[in-house]
């Protein structure tokens, strides 16, 4: 089906960040056309330009989006929005004073959503994920990905990848879901070790939902204590046979080399980076994986920010995600946290606009994004000046 749009006040085109694969931008690469026309299917762009230039076949089913902006469709490349219960006493405690320990001492941290997310029925969590993708996709966004990852066993694992698979059959042709299978959250205490819990839950589920082929992408917490270099070689060289994207949460509390192994890899992103050194930075920058900052994360846990202007500057692609979920940032506005994060990282308009968009789409393997998410508003600055509410 063909759509047509047409005295659009801005349509926003990247074009030239296209060009540029996302990297090195500068404000004209945002490609604004005043006054603007857009012609599209559901796979490409047929035409864009001004209104004034409309091919005259598409005239008699053209609709006047006066009064709106049009920019490619926002995405939300990083989510961990299927889960139950909620850890707001935590947050609270941890305000007040509290550490780390502290709160898994009271029974908080992610063994109370694990609790809580098991104990919750399919249906229980299949409806809390739809009310969160409705709020997520009211803001602007249409692609989210979802991670699997709060129970941490065999059975309950298979359960919310499935979950998953039902939530993009019901949103299918509205919102675009990505599945990501992330069984490689955390070490339960149960096992002596990461590499015993990867061969005895995380390899065996993914196998097993292989056969499915419901799984996206896959995705490893790469941190000390959590899972390291040989639990990444595993599971990224099993997924490969599989055809499956990876991804990796990289360098958030220390500097392991996250980034430099995402990129060896050739994995769609590396997530998190707060503590990315030099040879982290140069080795995205030389590579097509995508920089995925997540500054809810820092501001929830009152941490550091990722140094994006130095991704930026080494020629990174960098992309901005929401990083939603019930413990280290229940922010799920990511046009909001991207706008309030630009002055700090230091974000032209181009780069603003390309890291919830074209980059944000390319950290999910999505390379053709023709869709396109629609504002009303004067012009493209309105929207990041408003700091995420949907003028």
């Amino acid at each position: 089906m063909i759509t047509v749009w047409k005295d659009i006040n801005q349509l926003a085109t990247l074009e030239g960040a296209i060009k540029k694969d996302g990297r090195n931008l500068i404000p004209e690469d945002l490609g604004i056309i005043d006054n603007g026309a857009l012609v599209f299917d559901d796979d490409k762009v047929l035409w864009q330009g001004s209104t004034t230039d409309l091919p005259a076949q598409y005239h008699a089913a053209a609709i006047s989006k006066r009064g709106y902006v049009v920019t490619p469709q926002l995405v939300d490349s990083h989510t961990h929005l299927v889960f139950a219960g909620d850890r707001a006493d935590e947050y609270s405690m941890r305000l007040n004073g509290a550490d780390y320990q502290a709160i898994a001492t009271a029974g908080g941290g992610i063994l109370s959503t694990m609790r809580a997310t098991i104990k919750a029925s399919d249906s229980e969590l299949f409806d809390l994920a739809c009310e969160r993708i409705e709020r997520i996709n009211n803001y602007g966004v249409g692609t989210i990905e979802i991670k699997s990852g709060y129970a941490l066993t065999i059975k309950d694992e298979l359960r919310l990848t499935r979950v998953i698979e039902k939530l993009k059959t019901h949103f299918k042709g509205r919102v675009r879901l990505i599945n990501t299978f992330m069984a490689a959250h955390a070490v339960p205490s149960d096992y002596k070790s990461s590499n015993e819990y990867m061969t005895q839950v995380v390899m065996p589920v993914l196998k097993e939902l292989s056969k499915e082929k419901i799984v996206d992408i896959v995705d490893i917490f790469h941190e000390q204590g959590y899972f390291d270099d040989k639990d990444v070689e595993l599971l990224f060289n099993q997924a490969k046979t599989f055809g499956l994207g990876l991804k990796i949460h990289a360098d958030e509390f220390n500097d392991n080399g996250g980034a430099t192994l995402a990129a060896k890899h050739g994995a769609l992103s590396a997530d998190h980076l707060l503590c990315t050194g030099e040879a982290g930075i140069m080795a995205l920058a030389k590579s097509s994986t995508v920089a995925t900052l997540l500054p809810g994360t820092g501001y929830f846990l009152g941490k550091k920010q990722a140094n994006a202007r130095a991704l930026l500057d080494a020629g990174a692609k960098v992309a901005i995600a929401s990083d939603f979920n019930p413990g280290s940032c229940h922010i799920d506005n990511v046009l909001l946290l991207a706008s309030l994060s630009a002055a700090n990282y230091r974000l032209n308009l181009a780069e603003l606009w390309c890291a919830i968009t074209l980059n944000a789409a390319h950290a999910l393997g999505i390379k053709n994004h023709n869709r396109f998410s629609i504002f009303k508003a004067n012009k493209l600055s309105d929207i990041t000046y408003s700091w995420g509410t949907r003028v």
